[in-house]
């Protein structure tokens, strides 16, 4: 039987592309099927996986919905990220034809990244909670006429045919996960590129994030991502999640925080984990645009 230290816990069903990312980056840890994204961060808090691989952003769709609610309150520590291409693939009971179909079933997400693609072959998008899901419903159902948009691995695990591979509309399709633990692992200062996710709350006053902010254009430190969403209810106070590209000990970042605690409340970091090279990357190809 495996232990915790063995199982990495994902949102979705066996084949989704959670799994597929649990696969990529932990080829030796079991993968835990779970039905909702609360249930992944409780198997971790509970001890029955080790690690989770949750999914917050797609460079076509944009973040993933509840996600940003879910980090602060869910009891886990960002201790990495992984980017993971997404090819979406066309799949159908055995024997079937891309002339014979009518629907194809997926996530809305993966339905809308394929759009293009379904429309020009007049087949109608049917929606369904995950995209492994619809997998396993298309193969239980055998009808030639329906078919599925998951990952190979999804045609693998319930036995589908593969009409077609890489039917998503943008090549740069991508999904951007983050790896949590019950306690946080910080790389040490100094030991390579590293990205801090922290979340806080400003009041409804003029300029509240504008002095909020302040200090990380005074300090030099760079935010990578800033988004604000509402929390309880209350259409007056926001809270914000942030990224930025710098190690709470680095000098820069240590005063832009001391000076974000003047003007904001509920600070709290998420995690302190090494920057994937698919970020550096594109930070290096993004400077040599400009």
């Amino acid at each position: 039987m495996s232990q915790p230290a063995d199982i990495i816990a994902y949102q979705g069903a066996p084949g989704a592309n959670s799994d597929l990312a649990c696969r990529s980056v932990f080829p030796e840890m079991q993968p835990l099927a779970c039905a909702a994204f609360e249930d992944a961060f409780a198997a971790v808090r509970e001890g029955r996986a080790r690690l989770a691989m949750i999914p917050v952003e797609n460079s076509v769709a944009g973040r993933v919905a509840d996600i940003h609610h879910l980090l602060p309150k869910g009891g886990l520590h960002i201790i990495g990220e992984h980017y993971q291409r997404v090819v979406h693939c066309l799949l159908a009971p055995k024997g079937a034809t891309l002339a014979g179909l009518r629907q194809v079933h997926s996530h809305v997400q993966a339905l809308g990244q394929c759009r293009g693609w379904l429309r020009e072959r007049g087949l109608a998008p049917m929606t369904h909670a995950d995209t492994a899901g619809a997998a396993a419903d298309v193969a239980r159902w055998n009808d030639p006429a329906q078919g599925a948009i998951a990952s190979r691995l999804a045609a693998e695990i319930y036995g589908l045919d593969v009409l077609a591979e890489g039917i998503e509309d943008a090549r740069h399709n991508t999904t951007r996960f983050v790896l949590m633990a019950r306690e946080p692992v910080v790389p040490p200062r100094g030991s390579g590129p590293c990205v801090t996710s922290f979340v806080f709350r400003v009041r409804s006053v003029p300029a509240a994030l504008y002095k909020a902010l302040g200090g990380f254009a005074t300090n030099g430190v760079n935010l990578t991502k800033l988004e604000s969403y509402l929390v309880d209810g209350r259409f007056t106070a926001a809270q914000f999640y942030v990224e930025v590209e710098a190690h709470p000990e680095d000098r820069p970042l240590r005063l832009a925080l001391e000076e974000l605690a003047f003007f904001a409340r509920e600070v709290t970091i998420l995690g302190v984990y090494p920057a994937h090279p698919f970020r550096i990357k594109q930070g290096e190809d993004a400077a040599g645009e400009d």
